[in-house]
């Protein structure tokens, strides 16, 4: 059974993260975790003046957060009642992070899905600061899912690689069910001034080509110094319906997302773009 977390903030763009995830895995037996840490709230309010008020804001906060939990329930059982799919809520005193990867390990969760941006929604950032976090920080893959975008399958996957990574074969797994659901390609593009591969680098290429046995996969090769520049134009020219990148210690990725805003990159993503994390978990 595949094992899916989303977690809430209860905004449209969550909503409609938690819509995709139904048709992204609708031919899959999956278990949906949807939750909402609330610590933050409860710590921000502006009610909060003493210690006595501290248990009321959070009596008060989880009997809000569960209702709103259950609302999404009714509305998941109404327009997706895939007999596929189970569904389980839960309402934690806790911030997003900590509690996304305390449940990644303690329900051996498959992927994390949520929206690029949550109730701030600010047209100029790529990404909101809770999503960024769990980009950085939850040790599992992560899918995040545009504002407004409307579930297309995807048919066309990106994978930009330098195929320096030794990728984790359950990720690749993750990758090929799938690449296998929708009759995905993917094309992996190698973005570089040299063409040929060094040892290592075939190798993991090898590996890749292993671990997807039923993929329609075509390899590109790019003749560029800018990663950016390059995975934009693909995008476009290609018809892209899903990109996909590692992030592990000094990749790409990793440089990108601890930029001070993403944005200052120019990696306009504009579609669900995977994170496999190459990162151990406890």
């Amino acid at each position: 059974m595949r094992k899916i977390l989303i977690p809430t903030d209860f905004s449209e763009n969550a909503m409609n993260a938690i819509k995709y995830a139904t048709e992204l895995f609708k031919y899959e037996k999956s278990e949906f975790f949807i939750f909402h840490a609330y610590a933050d709230e409860v710590y921000d309010s502006n009610e909060l003046v003493s210690r006595e008020t501290l248990e009321k804001l959070k009596e008060q906060t989880h009997k809000n957060s569960d209702n709103q939990l259950e609302k999404i329930q009714s509305t998941l059982l109404t327009i997706s009642p895939n007999p596929r799919h189970e569904y389980k809520i839960l309402s934690i005193f806790g911030t997003l992070v900590d509690e996304s990867n305390d449940l990644v390990d303690r329900e051996n969760i498959d992927i994390v899905i949520m929206g690029t941006k949550g109730k701030t929604d600010d047209r100029d950032i790529t990404f909101g600061s809770n999503t960024l976090q769990v980009l950085k920080y939850v040790k599992s893959p992560v899918l995040v899912i545009p504002e407004n975008y409307k579930y297309q399958q995807p048919k066309n996957i990106l994978f930009p690689t330098d195929y320096m990574l030794p990728y984790k074969r359950r990720e690749l797994k993750l990758l090929s069910t799938l690449s296998k659901s929708f009759r995905s390609s993917i094309n992996f593009l190698y973005v570089s001034k040299y063409k040929k591969l060094s040892i290592r680098q075939e190798d993991n290429k090898v590996f890749i080509r292993e671990c997807l046995p039923d993929a329609e996969m075509f390899f590109h090769t790019i003749d560029d110094k800018d990663v950016t520049t390059a995975t934009n134009q693909f995008i476009e020219k290609n018809e892209i319906n899903m990109l996909v990148m590692v992030n592990s210690r000094h990749s790409y990725l990793e440089c990108v997302l601890h930029q001070s805003t993403i944005d200052q990159i120019g990696l306009h993503i504009k579609i669900p773009f995977l994170t496999m994390q190459n990162l151990q978990r406890n």
